[in-house]
């Protein structure tokens, strides 16, 4: 059995307040869980069912405490609705505080709120090779369990850095194509590009932050099909634009 005092301490790293204070954050399901073996993320505990257990024999390292529970427990502990199988307890990372040069595209997220759109993004820019990550300090923690469950593992694979854009842009050595999904930009598909720059995507609601906007040097927006010219959607959610953006971006980069 699982004590009460275990179920407290776990069920706390779901608040962002608590998974600072203890440097941990939780992770679920046999998929993440796999990504997570595979990475260099620390592992501290991990709870699974017996059947989870017997399939995974001999690949759990020794140093990992791992504990068999019941389903019931599991559900107990979980964030989810359905618990499936395992859940690991994992070391936050300390993140490099210099992020890296920019010499490919990178993503700068501008006060993404949604986990499910951050993880989504996330899992987007593993997908295209997308290398780093830039959130604002106002965007959901990476490491709230919604998010986590999203990136379907890519967040052990793809560095996100938290900071201040607007001090960011400022301080960079060298001046860096910039391009803003926009409702009122330019055509995607009309708008040239290069091997590298940043692209930044904005919240929903607000879209990109006004401190933002003079930084931008092209000005983007995915054009609208619709069949009706009178009623369409207003726009893509922001997971949804941003792999419109990479997908087009990288096909022109493999084109040259």
């Amino acid at each position: 059995m699982i004590s009460k005092e275990k179920v407290r301490h776990i069920n706390a790293l779901k608040s962002a307040k608590f998974r600072n204070r203890y440097g941990k954050f939780i992770a679920e399901g046999p998929k993440i869980i796999g990504e997570l073996l595979k990475s260099p993320f620390k592992v501290l505990e991990i709870y699974a069912t017996a059947e989870w257990i017997k399939m995974n024999d001999g690949k759990i390292p020794h140093h990992i405490n791992l504990i068999e529970v019941q389903e019931n427990e599991l559900a107990r502990i979980s964030s989810q609705k359905t618990p499936n199988q395992v859940l690991a307890i994992v070391q936050i990372p300390d993140v490099p505080t210099k992020i890296p040069e920019i010499v490919n595209f990178v993503l700068m997220l501008d006060g993404i709120s949604d986990p499910g759109n951050l993880g989504t993004i996330i899992r987007t820019a593993d997908w295209f090779g997308i290398q780093h990550i830039i959130c604002s300090e106002n965007c959901v923690d990476i490491f709230n369990p919604k998010v986590v469950q999203a990136t379907a593992g890519s967040i052990f694979r793809v560095p996100v850095y938290y900071t201040d854009l607007e001090q960011y842009i400022i301080q960079m050595t060298s001046m860096i194509d910039t391009y803003g999904a926009m409702l009122d930009g330019n055509n995607l598909y009309s708008v040239e590009s290069g091997n590298s720059g940043i692209i930044i995507i904005g919240s929903e609601s607000h879209g990109i932050s006004k401190e933002l906007l003079p930084f931008i040097t092209h000005k983007i927006r995915i054009p609208d099909y619709s069949a009706s010219k009178s009623f369409s959607a207003e726009s893509l959610n922001a997971s949804l634009a941003t792999a419109v953006i990479c997908a087009e971006f990288k096909r022109r980069q493999k084109t040259k």
